[in-house]
C-alpha cells in the first residue's frame, strides 16, 4: 500500500533530522513531550500515530511550518488554478 511507504518513508526522513540535529530520542521525546516509545513509532512510520505527536515532534525538529506549506494547496499548481472554489459554500450538485 502506498500509504504505508509514505509513512516509512517520512518516519525515515524524521529520524534523519533528529541524528542531524544532534538529538537522542530520549532528548527529542523529551523536549516533544512525548513518550520514547511513541517518538520511534513515527521513525518506524507507523501509521497509527496521531498528528498531533507528529507535529509535536516537528515542532522540535524544526519542520512544522515546512510540513504546513508542504500541504496547503495554493503553493500547488492545482490550487492556485482551483483557487476560486475555495469561497464557495457548497459544492455544486450533479
Amino acid at each position: 500500500m502506498r500509504t504505508d511507504s509514505s509513512m516509512e518513508e517520512l518516519g525515515a526522513h524524521f529520524k534523519s533530522w533528529r541524528i542531524m540535529l544532534g538529538l537522542s530520542q530520549e532528548l527529542a521525546a523529551q523536549r516533544a513531550h512525548i513518550s520514547v516509545p511513541a517518538l520511534r513509532r513515527v521513525e518506524r512510520g507507523d501509521p497509527g500515530v496521531s498528528l498531533g505527536t507528529l507535529m509535536k515532534l516537528a515542532d522540535v525538529l524544526r519542520m512544522d511550518q515546512h510540513m504546513v506549506k508542504a500541504v496547503d494547496p495554493l503553493n500547488h499548481d492545482l490550487g492556485r488554478a482551483r483557487a476560486h472554489m475555495l469561497t464557495r459554500k457548497r459544492a455544486k450538485r450533479s
